[in-house]
């Protein structure tokens, strides 16, 4: 008797991992937003490039870089995480399956995201300190501050989580 509740009780479980799918296709239809938002940038850019500043077209050519990082990050993530938890993607034999699909595990996972957040991070910086002025006021030193502090958190976190993950593959060794 137990022992049928038990099986049922895991069944619903392993079921379960379905409920992920529609998060996953919603990260699709951020992919969508983030290609509208990108096109509008590049045509902006595009048209605006003889009367834009060299600070305009660097800062506007960044901001196409990080659009392109996240969505990069939201395509490795639901490749990435609907394998880990819900089903494996079956076209091993499509040409364009990415060689690194199917062999990311939720450590390397979690090394890529924090990788990518840091590069975002680093590029929303260096937009920042393109867009310095020669006289810094105190309203805009605090921000300088606040960006430079985080940025520092997200790079310190991925070295904290690619040491842990080095601690962990030892171990997994002995």
């Amino acid at each position: 008797m137990f022992g049928k509740i038990e099986h049922i009780i895991e069944v619903v479980i392993f079921r379960s991992r379905w409920l992920l799918a529609p998060f996953f296709l919603g990260l699709i239809v951020g992919i969508i937003l983030l290609l509208i938002k990108f096109i509008q940038e590049l045509v902006h850019l595009s048209t605006h490039v003889i009367t834009a500043t060299d600070t305009d077209i660097i800062i506007g050519i960044l901001t196409l870089v990080d659009m392109s990082l996240v969505g990069s990050l939201l395509l490795m993530i639901i490749f990435s995480g609907y394998e880990i938890f819900v089903s494996k993607i079956d076209v091993a034999e499509h040409a364009d399956r990415p060689e690194w699909m199917g062999k990311v595990d939720f450590g390397g996972l979690k090394l890529k995201v924090i990788g990518a957040i840091v590069a975002i991070s680093a590029i929303d910086l260096l937009k920042t300190f393109v867009e310095i002025s020669d006289e810094p006021t105190d309203g805009n030193t605090e921000s300088y501050f606040w960006k430079v502090t985080f940025h520092m958190a997200f790079v310190l976190s991925g070295v904290i989580f690619a040491w842990m993950d080095r601690i962990s593959a030892e171990t997994k060794r002995h």
